[in-house]
């Protein structure tokens, strides 16, 4: 029976539910309703990829809480997967029946693959379906205020765009017909700043997205990338006060720990471009509540949307919902959705399971 050690991971933790048959049925419940609405047999998919990897399963599948707890059980692990822990040459050296080292993501900076190489174990990467997805409630969230999709959404007749505020001028044969009513505050991204802070593996998909657009891309974040890196991805560094005066649009993508939290504070949001628009599908946490309203209220925010609530589901009380009835409704407040259909999440799961396959299958 193979031995697949795990980085601890809230996603990871349905690894055990497909291939280790001692998951308690506590564990399989939770993840059975996890997928339920996209699909309801999960257990029937697990067995399907069984077949598809014939061999993999049963397996014995453990979680490594840090770095220590991973030196102490890769011993006899046939196969590692991390997400951010070290995998160097001592760590492999008390590993001789390591086959695989799975990289959960594309940046494997963590992972030393000479030496891996050294000692024959394969290293795979992972490009992950839901960072993508990510990737793309970001820029939907950023093209909907830029382009004032909410408020407009249905306002077409005459009488709708009048009692919003906006006149409805005669046509003429010497001009043509477009904004026939005159909306302001219509923008576009050709030309404009995109802001990110947090260049990770979402930031990175962000980056490739806006280079599309033909946007400018600033990052910020604690390490910085190397020259070849950011020419690939069409992102210049600075610093993170920098980032917030340049960027006509903010994407916040960071984890949420004890440096991050709050991170984008009052002071910070007064760095901001007057009418920048500021989005966050990563926590809400990242930005100052109190903060972000008086920015708000002060006009200074061109635009706010946010995937992950402060409280979920929302808090009825929470000042945030006001905004929703305000008539630029410059706010988009999404209820945790930009990790999209579950189809994605299967989708890495069975990349995943198969790197694993072939690796121990070809050693």
């Amino acid at each position: 029976m193979p031995k697949i050690l795990i980085e601890d991971d809230h996603f990871l933790k349905i690894v055990p539910v497909i291939l280790d048959p001692a998951t308690s049925d506590k564990h399989k419940r939770a993840v059975c309703n996890f997928f339920a609405h996209d699909e309801p047999d999960f257990m029937g998919w697990s067995q399907k990829l069984h077949a598809r990897y014939p061999g993999l399963a049963p397996a014995q599948v453990v979680f490594a809480a840090d770095q220590a707890d991973l030196r102490a059980k890769i011993t006899d692990a046939d196969a590692v997967i991390v997400e951010s822990l070290t995998v160097d040459d001592a760590l492999l050296a008390a590993a001789p029946k390591l086959k695989l080292v799975q990289k959960f993501g594309t940046i494997a900076t963590s992972i030393d693959t000479a030496a891996c190489a050294k000692r024959g174990v394969q290293v795979a990467t992972l490009r992950r379906h839901g960072n993508i997805a990510v990737a793309e409630q970001a820029f939907a969230l950023l093209m909907a205020l830029a382009k004032r999709i909410g408020p407009l959404n249905g306002v077409v007749t005459s009488d709708e765009l009048e009692g919003a505020g906006w006149h409805v001028r005669p046509r003429s044969p010497h001009i043509g017909y477009s904004n026939f009513s005159g909306i302001t505050g219509l923008k576009t991204l050709f030309g404009a700043t995109l802001g990110i802070v947090g260049f990770g593996e979402v930031g990175r998909e962000l980056a490739q997205r806006a280079r599309a657009f033909e946007m400018k891309t600033v990052y910020f974040q604690r390490t910085r990338l190397t020259a070849g890196d950011e020419q690939a991805l069409g992102a210049t560094y600075a610093p993170l006060d920098d980032v917030m005066a340049q960027s006509d649009y903010l994407i916040v993508q960071l984890p949420l720990n004890a440096q991050t939290r709050g991170m984008i504070n009052r002071d910070r949001l007064r760095r901001l471009k007057p009418g920048a628009m500021l989005i966050n599908v990563a926590r809400a946490e990242l930005i100052d509540r109190d903060a972000l309203i008086e920015a708000l209220e002060a006009g200074r925010l061109g635009g706010f949307g946010l995937d992950v609530g402060y409280a979920e589901p929302a808090d009825p009380a929470d000042p945030l919902l006001a905004f929703r009835d305000r008539p630029d409704r410059n706010v988009i407040l999404m209820p945790h959705t930009a990790i999209g259909a579950r189809e994605n999440a299967l989708h890495d799961l069975d990349e995943l399971c198969g790197n694993v396959w072939r690796a121990i299958k070809t050693s």
